[in-house]
């Protein structure tokens, strides 16, 4: 699952209704900010694996080939297309997480929004200390 569409509430049950979306906007959603992305690094990526076709040995060309076409049928064929069709497909099951792997797998935090929280919270402990 993308990264910005696995960050709609999964451990919360809520899947994607758990930031006001359904499941097909969230993934709307998602497209929209990471299209950019990952246009930008297949493009960048088969620049760099194209430059090798450019070569005389016939090792090195196949060596530059064969990745340049897996990045381009990667980010367009399944990132863009594939996966948000399947995703719309399924629907909310596409957020489903059965609860023994849900415990299983670590709780990463990559972002910082417990942290965020932790912060808030504590920032705003000191001005109600002093009321009373």
């Amino acid at each position: 699952m993308p990264p910005r569409e696995q960050r709609t509430g999964h451990r919360t049950g809520a899947g994607a209704e758990g930031f006001g979306h359904t499941p097909r906007q969230a993934t709307i959603n998602g497209m929209g900010h990471n299209a950019r992305v990952v246009t930008a690094a297949a493009l960048i990526m088969t620049a760099v694996f194209g430059g090798f076709v450019f070569m005389d040995d016939s090792i090195i060309k196949s060596m530059g080939f064969a990745p340049a076409v897996g990045v381009l049928v990667d980010a367009f064929g399944v990132r863009m297309t594939l996966v948000p069709a399947v995703m719309s497909m399924l629907g909310r099951a596409a957020w489903w997480l059965p609860r023994a792997l849900d415990r299983a797998l670590p709780d990463l935090d990559v972002e910082g929004e417990r942290l965020r929280h932790h912060l808030t919270g504590r920032a705003a402990a000191p001005e109600h200390a002093g009321v009373a």
